[in-house]
């Protein structure tokens, strides 16, 4: 599952996003991976800062609360190749994890209880990207990680 905090206003963010999902979902069941779900939670709209990210917080773990593992992407999370986060999913799956759950926050960042529950952070690299483009990443890597996984020839590298 991915869970962000706020809407994706732009149609063709969404529209990638939704041909990915069903790309993984279709190459990731005989995988074990999947399905993938997208939740999409409105920003917070207290007055500060501080309030906003623990508000933010609260309902992004309510909503990864089904989940075995969760993935906060966060600036100083580790960065992974293709390769390399295929693998991490393949070794989670390997160890009983069956349901992940990637945490996108808010403008403001994550709150504390996001970062502390977190199995691990994770960094879609150096640059900052809007909040929608970053989704449309991940889960276009989710989908590589499959195609990787399965032998596909999608990823060349």
């Amino acid at each position: 599952m991915v869970a962000a905090v706020g809407r994706l206003k732009d149609d063709g963010e969404r529209d990638l996003i939704t041909r990915y999902a069903k790309r993984f979902d279709a190459s990731g069941r005989t995988l074990a991976l999947g399905p993938l779900s997208i939740v999409e939670l409105p920003e917070a709209k207290a007055p500060d800062v501080a309030a906003r990210k623990a508000d933010e917080a609260l309902r992004l773990a309510k909503a990864a609360s089904a989940a075995d593992h969760v993935i906060a992407l966060d600036e100083a999370g580790s960065t992974l190749g293709s390769m390399a986060f295929s693998a991490h999913l393949a070794k989670l799956r390997d160890n009983g994890v069956s349901k992940i759950a990637f945490l996108i926050g808010g403008p403001d960042g994550h709150g504390d209880d996001v970062l502390s529950a977190a199995r691990s952070k994770l960094s879609l690299g150096p640059m900052t990207l809007p909040h929608g483009l970053a989704r449309v990443v991940l889960v276009e890597q989710l989908y590589r990680a499959t195609t990787i996984l399965s032998g596909h020839p999608y990823h060349r590298a």
